[in-house]
């Protein structure tokens, strides 16, 4: 029997034999990992073009339809979770390419988010450079007891921030384009317009999705309607913010400070202007690294495989 191609994507700390006994398999399939980011090179899909299956972590790597075409062994993806806004599924529907997707764990982006807010708000960031450069207290940090949390988009991951904050005596104010008031009101959370969820939080955090409406959405205008001393934290994903908007707005104390988990390009470049703005705190896309849902993801590709060879594939997306 000839074994089955795979590629597994983007295993940037090289853990894929660590999460999952890839040894179950090795008699039907030959694996080939790649731990370095590929996503930009030219001859991608040259790269790529003997794989039969092609193991996505998130959205590292796209897979848009014309890398999709060039690939003529294809015939199944799997990405970690159920959801990848950077793989044309019609583009794989089209060509008959399983895809198909893997449990996770949402927990882990939410408590970053909490992570950042409590650093940013309360200047940690500084204080701990303070300690290293053997300097002492030249910051005075804020408590969040009293202020006010908006959350832009509460679903699974908005909902646990909003639960966070309501323990730590924060009122939680939320919006987005699908959210109705009732849903709001059934959680204990205050529903607000749009312009307000941008005037009255103290600290703004992000957890929609990324769609053609949210693209850009936070942007100049919305960033001016802003406090002064306000916080911004974005662990969704990057163009969710205008990028240049959002360094002006820092640059310029628009806004007192912002964190971000999430980018326009990633990798970040080494040079790229955001690792020398002013405010910010800055961490690599790591809400959804954590060693629970890496076991999730990898042991899922594992199940996805077999299960492809089995002829009954799981967890199909499209």
């Amino acid at each position: 029997m000839k074994k089955i191609k795979v590629a597994i994507l983007d295993d940037y700390q090289n853990v894929t034999h660590h999460f999952a006994n890839w040894e179950t398999l090795s008699h039907k399939i030959e694996l080939k990992v790649f731990n370095e980011y590929i996503g930009d090179d030219p001859n991608l899909s040259e790269r790529l073009i003997n794989y039969d299956v092609l193991c996505l972590m998130r959205e590292r790597t796209p897979l848009p339809e014309k890398l999709i075409n060039k690939l003529p062994n294809l015939k199944l993806v799997i990405t970690s979770g159920m959801w990848n806004a950077s793989v044309d599924a019609e583009a794989l529907k089209k060509r008959n390419i399983i895809f198909c997707g893997t449990d996770t764990k949402i927990h882990s982006t939410a408590e970053l988010a909490w992570a950042l807010i409590m650093n940013s708000w309360r200047g940690l960031q500084t204080e701990i450079q303070n300690m290293k450069d053997g300097n002492w207290q030249t910051s005075i940090g804020r408590g969040l007891k009293g202020n006010t949390l908006g959350i832009f988009g509460l679903g699974k991951q908005g909902l646990q921030v909003a639960g966070y904050a309501k323990a730590f005596g924060m009122k939680v104010i939320a919006w987005s384009h699908n959210l109705k008031k009732e849903d709001c009101k059934r959680v204990g959370v205050e529903y607000v317009s749009s312009t307000d969820l941008f005037k009255i939080s103290d600290i703004l955090t992000i957890h929609t999705r990324l769609s053609d409406r949210t693209i850009g959405y936070v942007d100049k205008d919305n960033l001016k309607l802003m406090k002064k001393n306000s916080v911004i934290v974005n662990t969704s994903r990057g163009p969710i913010i205008k990028e240049k908007d959002l360094i002006d707005a820092l640059n310029n104390d628009v806004i007192s400070f912002a964190a971000l988990d999430v980018y326009d390009q990633e990798p970040l470049p080494r040079n790229h202007i955001l690792r020398k703005t002013k405010n910010l705190i800055l961490t690599p896309h790591i809400g959804y690294v954590s060693e629970e849902a890496y076991e999730k993801f990898f042991n899922g590709y594992l199940k996805a495989i077999e299960s492809f060879i089995n002829k009954n594939p799981i967890n199909k997306i499209s």
